[in-house]
């Protein structure tokens, strides 16, 4: 059975300097990459390494009839974004997306009590990242169009330990650059209105997945992600985050998890094959029998970006996964249409 070493809580994912791999279940007080020694063979400055850092922070939060996605993201030459809002039973959509130009953007170092606000021309985003009261707080304004209704949405994740463990892991691109992440899955709370119509979230029924990155990325950076939750034949909350992407030893160190009932369990390394093309179903296995799922897209999520040295084609469907998922104690969970989001992305940055 697969299994990876849950590491004892550290203030940084370096010391001295040096990036420290690994997987944990306690945040980090700080993350500032900057302090890493000579990420790359020429000693740059500091103004050219920040431009490496690329980082972001991304919501998803579902119940029985909506499901709606918010990400801030900088990638320091331009900045991201990005609201989808997606009714189930009606098929009606809300799709926001915004770029602009150079990282203006600060993301926090810690998540123990910091914001990060993003304001324009009728779009307001606020992320309050309250880990020191077991909270984190979204705010979400975008005002109406010719082309899409109003939207507003006030949402919290309860974040205790006891019904939320996180995972936390430094993953290496090279022996001194590093990729971080803080991955949760949580009950969800709030009110969202949509288009005059009034929407409440209960954490009887809404789960929220968050996460937060921080890397020294590629040029050319291609990932396959897949998410989904909601709640197992027994009512238990339950989740997936599995990811494909550049880092290496990935047997030893990865990304990929599963939560049941707050507590998370680590995944073994996947294959994700599209043979028809990412519209149509996702193939996602491993070699330890732990994954075997399906993913079937329901509805087109894309964006592109194209603009001299950069681009991003970023191709998200929401769609449904049939298929199974094994805890580290060997409990088998088996996933009929449960509702959730595959990812694939290519960026040139």
């Amino acid at each position: 059975m697969y299994a990876r070493d849950v590491l004892s809580p550290r203030p940084s994912p370096l010391e001295h300097g040096v990036p420290v791999f690994g997987t944990w279940d306690r945040p980090f007080a700080e993350v500032d990459l900057l302090d890493v020694v000579r990420p790359y063979a020429l000693p740059l400055p500091k103004s050219l390494r920040d431009l490496r850092i690329k980082e972001w922070q991304a919501f998803q939060i579902q119940d029985e009839r909506y499901y709606l996605i918010a990400s801030l993201i900088n990638f320091k030459y331009y900045r991201m974004a990005q609201l989808t809002l997606w009714d189930k039973e009606t098929k009606e959509k809300l799709a926001f997306h915004k770029a602009l130009p150079f990282g203006a953007w600060y993301f926090p170092r810690s998540l123990s009590n910091s914001a990060i606000t993003s304001r324009s021309y009728g779009f307001y985003f606020r992320i309050h990242n309250w880990l020191d009261a077991d909270l984190v707080e979204l705010d979400l304004d975008v005002e109406a169009t010719r082309k899409r209704p109003s939207f507003t949405a006030h949402i919290e994740l309860d974040l205790r330990y006891s019904v939320a463990t996180p995972q936390v892991t430094c993953l290496p691109f090279s022996e001194h650059r590093c990729m971080y992440a803080y991955k949760n899955l949580a009950p969800a709370r709030g009110d969202l209105v949509f288009g005059g119509r009034h929407i409440t979230l209960s954490p009887q029924s809404a789960v929220g997945f968050m996460a937060d990155y921080k890397g020294f990325f590629p040029y050319r950076v291609q990932n396959v992600w897949a998410t989904g939750f909601g709640f197992d034949s027994s009512g238990r909350r339950f989740g997936f985050s599995i990811v494909e992407n550049q880092t290496k030893d990935t047997f030893k160190n990865n990304e990929n998890c599963l939560w049941l009932d707050g507590r998370m369990h680590s995944l073994p390394p996947v294959r994700t094959t599209l043979p028809n093309g990412v519209e149509k179903d996702w193939v996602i296995q491993d070699l330890e029998g732990m994954v075997d799922l399906t993913f079937t897209p329901r509805e087109p999520n894309v964006f592109n970006f194209n603009l001299l040295l950069t681009r991003c084609d970023y191709r998200a469907p929401f769609g449904v996964f049939n298929g199974m998922v094994m805890t580290t104690g060997g409990e088998k969970i088996f996933i009929r249409n449960l509702w959730g989001f595959g990812e694939k992305l290519y960026l040139r940055v």
